[in-house]
């Protein structure tokens, strides 16, 4: 069973609220857009039946008007032949096919303003189908958006990252120790440092010494 029930019920119909009441938005407007694409062609089959039947009509309006334009031809001919008989016989002719063509341009009429009409339908129906293929591009997009967003937000709740960025604090705390440790060591070293510095400087002065009294003694032994 179709959504829409006859032609008036697709061009009036109003898609937004059909989809706001859909359980599944994007099935419903794929249903629509079939539907409408169905009626679509329906329509034009019988635009297309009447272009033809008018078509025909019309044919049939110029052979009978031929008729129209013969019989006057001969009744004419008639009168100048003193042929008053003919001449009465011809126009009743002549009024008989002019019935026909009166008849048939009634005919052609009624299918001119069905063909209008069946072009205004074309028309609605073509406008209201291109509005549902929008929208269904629009929710076509909306759930690949809402799909990407999903995934992202699956992945930065993963317990296997939960769990990455625990390994990862794990370490910075691991290191953070070692650092304090290395750090720890050189705590109370400062004195230590002062008194190695001068213990260096009183051993350099008795280098100096030392060498001065042996350059002293050699000069001795040289003089000597």
């Amino acid at each position: 069973m179709g959504i829409f029930t006859r032609f008036s019920d697709i061009v009036n119909s109003n898609l937004h609220a059909l989809l706001d009441k859909a359980e599944d938005p994007e099935k419903m407007v794929r249903l629509i857009i079939q539907e409408m694409e169905d009626t679509l062609v329906e329509v034009r089959s019988t635009a297309a039946r009447t272009i033809a039947d008018r078509k025909s009509v019309q044919r049939r309006i110029a052979q009978w008007q031929a008729e129209v334009d013969e019989w006057a031809e001969k009744a004419e001919l008639a009168i100048n032949k003193d042929r008053e008989d003919l001449a009465r016989a011809a126009l009743v002719e002549k009024q008989q096919a002019a019935e026909q063509v009166a008849h048939l341009e009634a005919e052609d009429k009624v299918l001119g303003e069905s063909l209008d009409k069946l072009n205004e339908d074309i028309s609605r129906l073509q406008n209201k189908l291109n509005d549902a293929r929008s929208r269904q591009k629009s929710l076509i997009q909306r759930r690949q958006t809402a799909s990407s967003q999903l995934k992202v937000r699956q992945r930065v709740h993963d317990s296997r990252l939960d769990e990455a960025l625990s390994r990862f604090e794990g370490y910075e705390q691991r290191l953070d120790h070692l650092e304090g440790e290395a750090e720890a060591m050189d705590l109370g070293r400062g004195g230590d440092g002062v008194r190695q510095a001068f213990r260096d400087l009183e051993a350099a002065e008795d280098v100096e010494s030392e060498l001065a009294e042996l350059k002293a003694r050699l000069r001795e032994q040289s003089e000597r």
